[in-house]
């Protein structure tokens, strides 16, 4: 400040008009308007004179904090409340590049943040925030921030997921692809729930992530409150109030003197780049962000050429883990052997250990060589226990197609049955459903053991095979239980 401008404020103390009449004839020198407060403009001014603090001739009262839009860095409290100290212009005003971003008030403890901040809230400022260095108990409704909608859109995305999820199932397993499974019903919800839950959390995150990064402005990596060397303590031990200008009720007086009266320590102007030259990325910046971008891209390259390359030696293994042991493996070169064959056949009349099987009555169902075996064999002990197992095994491999009762009515044929009676079901009808037999027929009832346990073994006609599921001591369990089924309905004919 010069020392005209000193004696200018000096003259305005006394007469409040003379001052406004000499502000008005050196335009160049003072901006200030008498009788009211500077309203924030577009660019500082940038002669450096602090015509623009000059509201106090306003009301003739020294002591009123009319010195409101003094432009040091920083503020004092007793400058802001009117004192005529004077001090250095801020070299950011003084630059025509430089645009008013707002101020920045500085206080003692969270008591006098949460204090302050009701004050600016009450005031009805709404581009404002607090700083501080870790979370202060009550500072949200100080501020008087509403609810996050975030649960709300967190709700909606999650039940995007929900809906999403179903109709992915829906259209691949009942429209798009229906593959009938053991008579299942091509669509059901119980069995849908864990890929539903799984596509609800997943959008549920991504809405969570997102959408807070979002209404948080982020990513935002660099601040024009980061301009000044005070306020890098507020990660550590203070507590600030930064007021922004393009708020509607911001008017740099009044602001000032409303963070001064709030308990203030210091108040801070704060400016901003305004010169598109120098809002370019600087060059150091931008080549980091090129280099890594291109390291982060470099593996997914590498992957994709190693999927379409062709090349003679295997690809290089940094963790071989069980790719490459010492063993001999199938269809591989090996000169152990004369025919440098890895595989070798199973020396002739070699059997594994404990499966010669040599007894066909047992293991086959087969007696004198080729004759179906009339009679259980001698290690199917004919007791109450053999009879219960057999059961158990009928309900769970036997029952779902043949009936409880043994008579072709299971759940897999009523199924299959509904289906063709309302026309769902085009392609099987295409192709033919044969009904499970009836093991009460007269011709099911003469078979042999030996060729009922064949069947079991082996299958016949659409059914398969249960050799690898049941042993033999349940396979032959099973024909005894049929056996007592066709008993119980042939005595209950009579």
């Amino acid at each position: 400040m010069s020392q005209d401008d000193r004696d200018i404020d000096k003259d305005a103390d006394q007469s409040a008009g003379e001052t406004a009449a000499e502000d008005r004839d050196s335009a160049k020198e003072t901006e200030a308007a008498a009788g009211g407060e500077d309203h924030v403009e577009g660019k500082p001014r940038a002669d450096g004179d602090s015509g623009d603090s000059g509201d106090s001739g306003d009301s003739g009262d020294s002591g009123d904090s009319g010195d409101s839009g003094v432009a040091e860095e920083p503020v004092p409290v007793a400058a802001a409340a009117g004192g005529d100290d004077g001090g250095d212009v801020d070299p950011d005003e003084a630059r025509m590049d430089m645009e008013l971003y707002g101020l920045l008030a500085e206080y003692r403890s969270p008591a006098e943040l949460i204090a302050a901040a009701e004050k600016v809230r009450d005031a009805g400022y709404t581009q404002w925030d607090c700083y501080s260095p870790f979370p202060v108990h009550g500072i949200d409704p100080a501020m008087g921030i509403k609810r996050t909608i975030l649960p709300i859109i967190v709700f909606i995305i999650g039940l995007s997921g929900l809906f999403g999820g179903l109709l992915l199932q829906w259209w691949t397993n009942a429209h798009f692809w229906p593959w009938l499974v053991s008579g299942k019903p091509f669509f059901s919800l119980p069995a849908n729930i864990p890929i539903t839950f799984e596509t609800t959390v997943l959008a549920s995150v991504f809405a969570t992530f997102f959408g807070m990064w979002g209404l948080n402005k982020l990513p935002q990596v660099w601040h024009p409150f980061f301009r000044k060397p005070r306020f890098a303590r507020a990660t550590d031990d203070k507590f600030f109030i930064g007021i922004e200008a393009y708020d509607p009720k911001f008017q740099r007086g009044k602001t000032e003197a409303l963070l001064t009266d709030a308990g203030a320590l210091v108040v801070e102007t704060c400016y901003t780049e305004n010169s598109p030259g120098r809002l370019k990325l600087p060059r150091p910046v931008l080549a980091f962000i090129i280099v890594t971008t291109v390291m982060a891209l470099t593996p997914v390259a590498l992957i994709g050429k190693a999927r379409v390359e062709k090349a003679r030696e295997p690809h290089f293994h940094l963790v071989p883990n069980m790719d490459f042991q010492l063993k001999v493996k199938p269809q591989v070169q090996y000169g152990l052997f004369e025919d440098e064959r890895g595989s070798r056949d199973y020396v002739e009349g070699t059997v594994a250990r404990g499966q010669l099987k040599e007894d066909d009555h047992f293991y086959r169902g087969i007696v004198n060589g080729n004759q179906w075996a009339q009679t259980f064999p001698d290690q199917v002990k004919l007791d109450g226990a053999t009879m219960a197992r057999g059961q158990r095994q009928f309900g769970i491999y036997c029952a779902p197609c043949h009936g409880a009762s043994g008579h072709g009515n299971g759940m897999v044929h009523n199924r299959v049955a509904n289906l063709q009676a309302n026309g769902q079901f085009g392609k099987l009808v295409a192709q033919g459903w044969n009904q499970p037999s009836n093991l009460h027929q007269d011709y099911v009832v003469r078979l042999p053991h030996g060729q009922l346990y064949n069947t079991i073994s082996n299958g016949i006609r659409s059914m398969r095979g249960y050799a690898a599921q049941l042993s033999e001591d349940d396979r032959w369990a099973i024909v005894l239980y049929v056996r007592a089924l066709q008993r119980s309905v042939s005595t209950a004919s009579r």
